[in-house]
This record gives structure tokens, C-alpha cells and sequence, in this order.
């Protein structure tokens, strides 16, 4: 969306295919792959900004090609931002996502934008022939190609994991000469806070699993370092949240209907309850007013921020069902938090990204 939208308000999935556990049905590859597509496409029709995928390479999740499937979706879609919620900066080779993404990034007309991370699956590294405990190393170094090859028409360049370049030209050059703008993700490491911060990139906290105050330390380390590199004040930072909801008109309805999807969900099912769960985390079961104000006590935590993504379509959750929690987000939950998102918002904070604005940026700079 390429108006102005103080927060960036959207979903990202992680593409699993999981058995219903009221049912026993498990969709197929080819069921879920097109369950994403249609979840897309619904972001945009309730008027969501934001849809974004991971990117995984083992079962039981299936969007081992994000740009394939964000491609995809652009073509049917005019208005969403179509991002990753995890390019695995680590294992994928920075060439490839050099092309990869400006080629998408022409095809979408600039509404494309990358989250970096290493990713939660261990033995993806040797399977396309990296180190585990080379992870932060191979971030840092990676990317700092993959934004010369971006910025620089002609590379030269040699490290530590990969073959050298001479004369190389990645193409297509980047829409507009503009790269996608790129947020660092991260649950765990203040390396990636650093990175984020050294280049005045966006910064994305994933707090789906653990407690605020995790989270609280990673995002202030941000913010301070990023306006010690020079990009602003701390409150000039670009910070994106993870969140997850499951909505129905009435509580005792949500968590009645989602038990049964949280108690056998693979990656936190037989562990803590829900009660316990929706304590410490952001998981919100229950009604449109709960999430709005579930949601906006984490500007409260972290100060103002650009994007706020949730999860909503997993754990063996029908598409039936996922469509109806995104009507009930776009019609009842979004207009609220933009509402209030946009109420005593210092006029110093930057709104959420797009490529039409960046690029006005840039032009009014270059111009001055």
C-alpha cells in the first residue's frame, strides 16, 4: 500500500501443513500452497497492508520459494506489500537474492520488501552446504555483499564463504535504482540488533515465543545503537512486532474453537496452556476489543513502531476459518489500531516503509 500508514498492519505465515485436530485432516502440499495465495489475496481485500511468508526447506512447511509465490500473488493483488518473514540470509547465496528480489521488486512495482534472518532449523545449514557455527559471521558477511551488489552496478569483491567477484553485475538492478527496504529479524541475538543498526535498516522482533522484556532488551539496543550510527534518534528507529491472534465476536467462543489447535500445534503444543501461553506472550484469543487492546499495550513496551504482522493461519486451522479471522480483523480490529496508532504519534517518528516514499526521500535529498 503506497499511501501513508503511520503503522504497517498485516500477517505472515509460516506455511505449515498440519492435521486439523478436530477433524484429522491433513491438506496437501498443493492444498496449502494455494490456501497461502487465497490468504493473500483476502489481506488485501479487508485492507491489510501486509502480507509476508517464511521461507523453509523441510517439512512439514512448504514455502521453500517465497519469491515464487509472492510473484505469484502480485500479479492479483494492486495494493499489498509483499515481504518475507524470514529470507535466509545465511544459506542462500546473496547473489541469487540479489536478482531474486529486484526481479520481484519489478514485477510488484516496488511492493516488496525482505525480512533477513538466520532462520530455526538447524540442519539447513549443511544441506546447502554452510556451517551452523558460522551463522552470525555468515549474516554479517552476506549481507554486506548482498547490499553491495545492490548499491554498486559493477563488484569487486572477496571473503571468507564464497567464491570472489570480478566485474560482476547483478540484474536486474534494483526498480527505480532503489533496493527493497530490508529489516534484520531476530528472537535471540543482539548481533542482529547491531546489524540492523549499523546499516539504519528496520529491525524485526518476533515476540511470539518468549516474554516481553526478552524482546524489550533487543529493541532498546536498537534504538541506542541506531542513533549512535548517526540514522536518527532512537525514536526514529524502524521496529517491527510479531503477533498472533485468534478472534471470534466473543471470548469464551475463541478459546473454546482454538483449544484443540493450541494444545496439538507442533511448535508449542503439549507445553504451557493457553492461559498460560496468551500471559506471557502476545497470543490473543478472544474478541475484536481484546486484540486492539492486547495489541496496543506494545507500544506502551517498545514506543512507536512502523509494522505490526500477525499469525493467524496455522496449526492445522481450515481456510475456512482463517478467511473469517481476517474479516474480523480488517472490518473490527485494523480501523481501531489505526486509529489509535495515529493518536499522540510524535511527528518525528517515521511511518512504515514503502518504495514510493523512500523514493521521494531520496529524490528530495538528491534534489536539496
Amino acid at each position: 500500500m503506497e499511501g501513508v500508514t503511520v503503522v504497517q498492519l498485516g500477517i505472515f505465515t509460516v506455511g505449515d501443513v498440519t492435521t486439523d485436530p478436530t477433524t484429522g485432516r491433513t491438506p496437501t502440499e498443493a492444498e496449502r500452497i494455494k490456501a497461502m495465495v487465497a490468504i493473500a489475496r483476502k489481506a488485501e481485500e479487508v485492507g491489510l497492508d501486509v502480507f509476508a511468508t517464511g521461507e523453509h526447506h523441510n517439512p512439514p512447511f512448504v514455502p521453500s520459494s517465497p519469491t515464487t509465490m509472492l510473484g505469484y500473488i502480485a500479479a492479483s493483488t494492486e495494493r499489498l506489500i509483499l515481504s518475507t518473514s524470514t529470507t535466509l540470509i545465511t544459506t542462500n547465496d546473496p547473489v541469487k537474492i540479489a536478482e531474486d528480489y529486484a526481479m520481484l521488486q519489478h514485477l510488484a512495482d516496488g511492493r516488496v520488501d525482505l525480512m533477513m534472518g538466520r532462520g530455526n532449523t538447524g540442519p539447513v545449514y549443511p544441506w546447502f552446504g554452510q556451517d551452523i557455527r558460522q551463522g552470525i559471521p555468515l549474516a554479517i558477511e552476506n549481507y554486506a555483499l548482498l547490499r553491495q551488489l545492490w548499491r554498486e552496478d559493477v563488484v569487486d569483491w572477496e571473503g571468507r564463504f564464497r567464491t570472489p567477484l570480478q566485474g560482476f553485475t547483478s540484474t536486474p538492478r534494483p526498480l527505480d535504482g532503489l533496493p527493497p527496504f530490508v529489516w534484520h529479524g531476530s528472537i535471540r541475538s543482539p548481533e542482529i540488533a547491531e546489524q540492523a543498526a549499523y546499516y539504519g535498516d528496520g529491525f524485526f522482533a518476533n515476540n511470539i515465543f518468549w516474554p516481553k522484556d526478552h524482546f524489550k532488551r533487543l529493541i532498546d539496543l536498537y534504538r541506542r545503537r541506531f542513533a549512535s550510527y548517526g540514522h536518527g534518534t532512537p525514536e526514529q528507529a524502524v521496529v517491527g512486532l510479531g503477533g498472533q491472534a485468534f478472534i471470534r465476536r466473543n471470548s469464551q467462543d475463541a478459546v473454546r474453537e482454538f483449544r484443540p489447535y493450541f494444545d496439538n500445534a507442533p511448535v508449542y503444543g503439549h507445553g504451557p496452556s493457553l492461559e498460560e501461553f496468551t500471559e506471557q506472550t502476545p497470543l490473543t484469543v478472544g474478541s475484536p476489543q481484546e486484540v486492539i487492546d492486547k495489541t496496543l499495550t506494545f507500544r506502551e513496551s517498545f514506543g512507536d513502531y512502523q509494522r505490526q504482522l500477525f499469525l493467524m493461519d496455522h496449526a492445522g486451522l481450515p481456510l475456512k476459518t482463517v478467511l473469517e479471522q481476517l474479516d474480523l480483523l480488517g472490518e473490527e480490529v485494523v480501523p481501531v489500531l489505526r486509529e489509535e496508532f495515529a493518536k499522540g504519534r510524535p511527528a518525528e517518528v517515521p511511518d512504515g516503509p514503502t518504495h514510493a516514499a523512500r523514493l521521494a526521500q531520496v529524490t528530495a535529498t538528491a534534489g536539496a
